[in-house]
């Protein structure tokens, strides 16, 4: 009887030290539980303050970057095709179109717009900021964005060396950038111009195929110089050169735009390159085309002239005689690289309302195009 009360003794205590090891174990666990509790409430809390940062700084930020991101969109402004266009206008300097793009706005509540970038490198404060600015208003206008990342093109242009998958890193170096700086993403595609054309291929050399045979040769040059290549360069440049404004063209098309955006160059770059090859040697007037050009046609028609320079060279000047210009040429106060710039911008000023009226009177622009039609012979 004693031999069997000793044994149970001696399991219960067995079971006991058994249970105080398992206590023991459990105490453990929950030790190590509560220490890894107490980690995560930490991060949670850094989280928490990193957010409250990241949201003062907003606060703080420029309020047209800032409220752009969370822009309620045209149905909840309720804006009419009208506001629709002003803000989509108030982006660009010039519009070729303004009454077909009234016209989409009116009939097409979410148009699609297109824009560009090659990856080249290093962005800078426009690129981040003003795209930012100016996607957020189209977005907030209804449009669908396309952003075209052409990185085929930044390797044709031998960006980054031509190496691709370095200009793809660039690429989302700038998509991650737009997106730090509040770009309203959520009607924002973007598009790798490389891996869209090799999923469509047949429909996008098609494409090129046919702008390629309604184009001149002559035509295609002009258009490389107004991608920054100089006509002496054409006999050494690759012919991918030749290919990049085709494509380029073709890209607008592809994406299926209605709204299409481009530099300012572009459009007046005809314009600017005649008078910076114009003959216009410093300090003489006589027989001088930029003089005559002054002359002629700003002073007969406005009866001033304006000079825009830096500092440094003097500043801006409003000339209101010729005498002026011309005792300023030849002493050396006006130089042809501050002249010729100026005079480019009054001719292209002196050229808007032309443009504008074969744009906007229905049978002005059918005679234009009909006179574009005849074949000129001599």
């Amino acid at each position: 009887m004693a031999d069997e009360m000793i044994s149970t003794i001696e399991k219960l205590v067995s079971q006991n030290r058994d249970l105080i090891s398992a206590l023991d174990k459990a105490n453990s666990d929950n030790q190590l539980l509560r220490l890894r509790l107490e980690e995560a409430e930490k991060k949670f809390k850094q989280t928490e303050e990193s957010a409250q940062k990241i949201s003062a700084s907003l606060d703080s930020a420029s309020p047209a970057v800032a409220s752009l991101s969370t822009s309620p969109s045209p149905q909840q402004h309720g804006m009419t095709p009208e506001e629709k266009y002003r803000l989509i206008r108030s982006i660009g300097e010039e519009c070729i179109k303004e009454e077909e793009l009234r016209d989409l706005l009116a009939k097409k509540p979410n148009p699609i717009c297109y824009d560009g970038f090659e990856p080249s490198g290093r962005m800078h404060i426009a690129q981040g900021i003003m795209k930012t600015i100016n996607v957020n208003k189209m977005t907030s206008a209804g449009c669908k964005v396309k952003i075209l990342i052409a990185d085929r093109f930044a390797k044709m242009n031998n960006k980054m060396g031509g190496d691709l998958e370095k200009i793809r890193k660039v690429g989302e170096y700038f998509i991650e950038i737009w997106k730090a700086s509040g770009m309203d993403l959520q009607n924002v595609q973007f598009i790798w111009s490389s891996a869209e054309i090799d999923k469509r291929s047949v429909e996008y050399w098609k494409l090129v195929d046919d702008i390629a045979g309604r184009n001149t040769v002559n035509r295609i040059k002009k258009c490389m110089q107004i991608t920054g290549r100089s006509e002496g360069q054409f006999e050494e440049l690759p012919f991918a050169q030749a290919l990049y404004p085709v494509m380029q063209c073709a890209d607008v098309f592809f994406l299926e735009a209605d709204i299409c955006q481009m530099g300012m160059d572009q459009r007046k770059a005809q314009v600017n390159e005649k008078i910076r090859k114009a003959h216009c040697p410093p300090k003489k007037v006589e027989g001088n085309p930029c003089i005559e050009y002054i002359k002629y046609m700003l002073f007969s028609g406005f009866g001033s002239f304006e000079v825009h320079r830096q500092e440094q060279n003097g500043g801006n000047k409003v000339y209101t005689t010729m005498e002026e210009i011309i005792d300023d040429y030849e002493s050396g106060d006006l130089h042809p690289g501050d002249l010729k710039p100026s005079l480019s911008k009054a001719i292209n000023k002196i050229l808007q309302p032309i443009r504008d009226h074969f744009e906007n009177d229905s049978a002005a622009k059918e005679l234009l195009e009909t006179v574009k039609g005849y074949k000129v012979t001599r």
